[in-house]
């Protein structure tokens, strides 16, 4: 026998191609007898099923949406936020039956003078409907490059286009939430730990907000400067404990050692009290230390935290990546200064 067709089941079964088409794509169209029975036709003339390639070249459609990583993709597994927003958006995705891809964008070889380029190659192989993106500034080369294949991209940070699509919170505004409370209480000088995107553990000093490239933290810092006398800046590396754990460190042992320190988010905050115990020194009375996000390990760890809504967030991005045509485009989420025992008035002024 030759190649085996949708014509071929058609045929034997003594139904119309698209009844086959449906018993594998659209089930619910048909009877559970005549589906069983067209399958098992098909089994025994040895058909693997309908080509999904070709599929995808009729419809037009990819039947999968993308999710673009500044972070390693160990990230997507290992990060609580991560963790809650991918399951809720994954939990939309399921229900129209669409695949995800994580989409890590790591570096080239670093040039002449150290300087590193975006590597897109994901984002220029992608068969996907849509992309989501997850702290990458607007003008990305890697989103640059999805637009310009035509992909809709839906951004997790405020975007002032107004043609564009985002579910975000207003991190100035959480950053100002956390530097306001560190005012009243009576800190003035405060350190604070951001994310560079470099491996855990590479401790840089004597940052500037400037510096700093990643759009979450950015945004947090400009509220943070906004509100508060005097800002350390240091980074620890990726967005991990032992960042967090790594600048932490070097904060308390800088002779001008800040009564507060904030995490720019609650992996890295955790970070902090483990260099803290490490010391023999306590919070709050040491030292205060806050974060942002309110992971589940936040509330365990009696952390003073910005609650933003995660799983609304994963949950508004999935509906927004699915339909193109669904309203509104642009979505405030709100945020919550959850105040806990980490933070206190200082003992003694530095």
């Amino acid at each position: 026998m030759g190649r085996v067709t949708v014509k071929t089941i058609a045929q034997a079964v003594g139904v119309s191609p698209s009844t086959v088409s449906n018993a594998y794509n659209r089930p619910d169209q048909l009877s559970a007898e005549l589906r069983t029975r067209i399958l098992t036709v098909a089994a025994n003339l040895g058909y693997a099923g309908p080509d999904a390639a070709a599929r995808m070249l009729r419809s037009g459609r990819a039947e999968a949406v993308g999710v673009l990583l500044t972070e390693r993709l160990s990230y997507a597994f290992s990060d609580p936020y991560a963790i809650g927003f991918l399951t809720a958006l994954t939990a939309v995705l399921e229900r129209y039956q669409t695949s995800l891809v994580l989409m890590p964008i790591g570096y080239e070889a670093p040039h002449a003078g150290g300087l590193r380029t975006p590597d897109v190659t994901a984002v220029r192989q992608a068969h996907v409907d849509a992309i989501a993106t997850l702290c990458l500034e607007a003008a990305h080369p890697a989103i640059e490059l999805a637009k310009a294949r035509g992909i809709r991209i839906i951004g997790t940070d405020i975007d002032p286009d107004p043609n564009s699509s985002w579910v975000a919170i207003d991190d100035v505004e959480a950053g100002a939430l956390v530097g306001r409370h560190l005012t009243e209480l009576g800190h003035l000088r405060v350190g604070v730990i951001a994310d560079t995107g470099y491996p855990s553990g590479t401790v840089s000093t004597g940052l500037s907000i400037d510096d700093i490239s990643c759009t979450v933290c950015n945004a947090r810092l400009r509220g943070l400067a906004g509100t508060v006398d005097e800002l350390m800046i240091v980074s620890g590396g990726h967005n991990t404990r032992e960042s967090g754990a790594a600048a932490g460190g070097a904060l308390l042992d800088d002779p001008k050692q800040p009564t507060a320190i904030v995490g720019l988010s609650d992996v890295v905050a955790i970070g902090v009290l483990q260099a803290v115990e490490a010391r023999g020194l306590r919070v709050p009375d040491d030292v205060s230390v806050s974060g942002f996000d309110d992971v589940p390990a936040a509330a365990e760890m009696g952390l003073t935290t910005v609650r933003q809504p995660i799983w609304e967030k994963g949950r508004r991005v999935g509906e927004l990546l699915l339909d193109k045509d669904l309203e509104p485009r642009q979505v405030l989420l709100p945020i919550e200064l959850v105040i806990r025992g980490s933070t206190a008035a200082p003992r003694r002024p530095r």
